[in-house]
């Protein structure tokens, strides 16, 4: 049983509280979602209830994280550059537990990770495995140690749709409890039957935290049942009390109007006036105090994001794509042959496929030739931001253009509508989540007016609360999407078709 007591963290470079007297405790069984905004500390939490040393340049804590000799396994959201350069088999020796294991125990769990046991003992680069193989042999390694729990920082980043399938099993049918972060709606859906839910309101000043003991789908129904009830009595009771308010207006108006009136001859009636107006005081010091404890509207972090203008579009019968390629490659191999693709007016294209199939390869390829067109205004955003982001720039640097007053003040208006604080916005991009950087791609997206949007999986890094937003807008948007995704909720609401990338080229599914 892991349980967290009192636990509080808070960023050192903006004082900001990620979580204030937070606790929770995973039983035998649970199936634990941590979910949030972007950049609300969903990852720092899990590296914290891991080990402390993982954050400690960047947050402070106080509080019980109790263990009770458990063995943790955890699974990082990235491998670091150092471990991805290594082979598998040096990867795993690195562990001297791998040398323990019998050859029936390697065989269990390669099987329990669909994998075959020769694969522990490859002298293929980690880096050069597809998304599905680097997450399956980062498990491999945790469950070596035989863990009591598991930490789970993105596992579904990266992987196909398969691969997706198997660790909806593989977390449902796991006989240890399971602590993870994850943006994929579908597969949280299906696997957690608790919610732990950090948000960041009053403008990031407040931290929040709630636990709730179901699925994901019965927690956000809950909640937006009872913010909703909650809404309608604080403005039941507000308009009760601007009625009340008029009618003690009307009372304490009548009694001066007396009081002004009244002669000096008269001081019983006077005294009576006087008595009375002190009865009006104690009645509007009572209605000050009912109104203090008033039911407040609800406070909560709403998912965000500006959207494209009505000027960013294709005319329908506009050629946008007329693709054709004999074989595309990758370090000599041939990943497929006679690729063939048309994309006209405001069609939203998806690619799918097996990982390795070549997917991202592709879509770098379309938009190289894309982004050199002067007829349509493209925009490629990368799977990994760093390819087109330098880390040294600020938010506003970033999506600035001219660096002139009236630009910086628009920008930063932008910023401020998908919740970034002043601090934000003049960190250094680099510091930023992977969601926040994914805001500021679609911000400049938007601000540039670009009509043929190239994506390669563009709701990744977003949370599961701000990805129906995003699917809304791409769903709006008047221009043409060529995207390469396995975000079943994007592909199904949003592409209007969809396309498989295979040996034999792109199959239409």
């Amino acid at each position: 049983m892991l349980q967290i007591k009192n636990l509080t963290i808070t960023h050192k470079k903006d004082l900001r509280e990620i979580v204030n007297g937070f606790a929770f405790t995973l039983n035998q069984g649970d199936k634990a979602v941590i979910i949030g905004e972007e950049g609300n500390g969903k990852s720092t939490l899990l590296k914290l209830i891991y080990d402390e040393r993982l954050v400690s340049d960047y947050a402070e804590f106080s509080g019980e994280i109790i263990k009770n000799n458990l063995v943790l396994g955890y699974l990082a959201q990235e491998l670091e550059t150092e471990e991805s350069r290594k082979t598998v088999y040096e990867y795993l020796c690195s562990l001297p537990a791998f040398f323990d294991q019998t050859p029936k125990e390697l065989a269990d769990i390669a099987f329990l990770l669909g994998l075959k046991p020769a694969f522990f003992y490859s002298d293929q680069k980690i880096n050069t495995l597809s998304g599905g193989e680097t997450v399956k042999l980062q498990l491999a390694k945790i469950l070596i140690l035989k863990p009591d729990v598991l930490l789970l920082d993105e596992p579904s980043n990266d992987i196909d749709m398969d691969t997706l399938a198997w660790l909806e099993q593989f977390i449902l049918e796991s006989k240890i409890p399971v602590l993870f972060v994850s943006h994929d709606e579908t597969l949280i859906e299906r696997t957690a039957n608790a919610v732990i839910h950090i948000e960041q309101i009053r403008r990031k000043t407040v931290s929040r935290w709630t636990v709730a003991k179901t699925s994901y789908a019965q927690y956000i129904e809950e909640r937006t049942a009872k913010f909703s009830h909650q809404e309608q009595v604080a403005k039941k009771e507000q308009s009760d009390y601007e009625k009340q308010q008029e009618r003690f207006l009307k009372i304490q108006s009548k009694v001066e109007h007396q009081q002004n009136a009244i002669s000096r001859g008269d001081p019983h009636g006077g005294r009576l006036l006087k008595k009375k107006m002190k009865a009006v005081k104690s009645l509007e010091h009572r209605f000050s105090k009912e109104y203090e404890n008033r039911t407040k509207l609800p406070e909560s972090e709403e998912a965000i994001m500006a959207s494209f203008s009505e000027q960013a579009f294709v005319p329908g019968g506009k050629t946008v794509l007329d693709f054709s390629l004999n074989e595309l490659t990758a370090e000599k191999a041939v990943l497929a042959k006679n690729i063939r693709l048309f994309v006209s007016g405001n069609e939203k294209i998806c690619i799918t496929g097996k990982n390795g199939a070549g997917k991202t390869t592709l879509l770098k390829i379309i938009a190289g030739e894309l982004l050199e067109r002067t007829d349509i205004q493209a925009a490629y955003m990368p799977q990994n931001y760093d390819e087109l982001l330098c880390g040294s720039l600020t938010p506003v640097a970033f999506l600035c253009k001219t660096g002139d007053k009236n630009e910086i003040t628009k920008v930063r208006t932008f910023l401020g509508s998908v919740k970034f604080t002043a601090d934000e916005m003049s960190h250094a991009t680099s510091e930023l989540s992977g969601g926040q950087k994914a805001k500021l791609y679609f911000l400049k997206m938007i601000l540039d007016e670009n009509n043929v949007l190239i994506l390669d999986e563009p709701t990744r890094n977003f949370s599961p609360l701000s990805n129906p937003v995003i699917r809304d807008i791409l769903k709006a948007f008047r221009g043409a999407i060529i995207s390469v995704s396995h975000d079943r909720k994007f592909i199904r609401e949003v592409c209007t078709s969809v396309y498989e990338l295979t040996k034999d080229g792109l199959v239409k599914k």
